[in-house]
């Protein structure tokens, strides 16, 4: 398996990256701030207005390094990469099973399977953590109704059946989340996902973890060579990475939910960390990104037990470890595709 490697997220506004023999160098002003080796690093991830030179960029697409770049609130707006990568056959092989129908139902029915069961181990987890009766029961409740979804997921075999299975689940389990959030001002409220934009400053910073969690995994499945574009639980849309925003179902809850938690009920994000705009949309200001981006990339950093390996590995590896197994599924060397689960 890969080394885990670090993403580079510069925020500066102004910054100018470029290549300085094999360092990325960043300069402001026409200053330098910081030199650092360029082999320690996955990707590079840039916001706002920093510019990237042509010889950074060219060795970047060498050597299978993408950059990213976000607009300053964080939303993703482009990458640049090198040449396709991967065996033909495999993509193939990818397209084939979404072509057919059986195929399509036992990759989505087990990457929800994934989900629903993550998600009912962060309730069930809150549940022993509550405060008080009525939060245990609310939190228990929910965990009911997810492993009841599984006991329908595995009678379903229709897609758009399995969909709706997925959005009520959503519906519960993001009902439930007031009840994980122990934080006391009243200004961290979460009264239900809001997206494009969010309207609270906790839809915000789930928000912003998600599109961390997406480029990641965008990453881990075009490095083993499958089409982000192609997905099974999601449905094509142009422009959107449907199979990332399945990858991503299983690994939210414990990747991004639990992160955003702890940064909220350890006070490690506060009210200040984030600022209203015109219309009602709220998002994380530029300190606020900077918290989140060190608490993400420590959080990649830290080790969980795999059921499939057998060993220890950390969280930053799930993404490439998943895009493996599904592409062994596709290539037909396991029968079915199996979901990370938590325990």
């Amino acid at each position: 398996m890969k080394k885990l490697l670090n993403v580079l997220y510069v925020q500066t506004e102004g910054a100018y990256l470029r290549l300085d023999h094999e360092t990325v160098v960043m300069e402001v002003e026409g200053k330098v701030v910081r030199q650092m080796p360029l082999h320690p690093l996955a990707a590079i991830a840039v916001y706002g207005n920093v510019m990237v030179s042509p010889h950074l960029i060219a060795k970047c697409v060498k050597e299978g390094r993408s950059i990213a770049f976000f607009d300053t609130l964080g939303h993703y707006q482009f990458r640049i990469e090198g040449p396709v990568s991967g065996n033909v056959l495999l993509r193939k092989s990818q397209y084939e099973a979404f072509f057919d129908r059986s195929r399509l139902v036992s990759i989505a029915r087990n990457l929800l399977a994934g989900k629903l069961q993550n998600c009912r181990q962060v309730l069930l987890r809150g549940a022993r953590e509550a405060e008080d009766d009525g939060s245990q029961e609310t939190l228990r409740l929910s965990a009911e109704y997810h492993a009841d979804s599984l006991k329908r997921l595995e009678k379903e075999s229709d897609p758009d059946m399995i969909r709706g299975i997925e959005g009520m689940a959503a519906s519960s389990y993001f009902s439930s989340l007031p009840f994980l959030i122990r934080v006391r001002d009243s200004r961290l409220k979460f009264e239900g996902r809001t997206r494009r934009p969010p309207r609270d400053p906790v839809n915000a910073l789930l928000s912003y973890i998600y599109t961390l969690l997406r480029f990641d995994c965008e990453s881990a499945l075009e490095g083993v060579g499958l089409d982000p574009q192609v997905g099974y639980l999601h449905t094509l849309r142009p422009g959107r990475p449907a199979l990332a925003l399945d990858l991503m179902e299983e690994l939210r809850p414990i990747m991004a939910d639990r992160l955003a938690l702890t940064l909220l009920n350890r006070a490690q994000v506060t009210f200040s960390d984030f600022e209203e705009r015109p219309g009602g949309s709220v998002f994380l200001n530029e300190k606020g990104r900077k918290t989140v981006i060190m608490a993400w990339q420590e959080k990649k950093k830290e080790e969980l037990n795999h059921p499939v390996l057998g060993k220890k590995v950390p969280y930053g590896l799930l993404p490439h470890i998943q895009a493996r197994l599904l592409a062994r599924h596709l290539r037909g060397d396991v029968a079915e595709y199996t979901p990370f689960v938590w325990r």
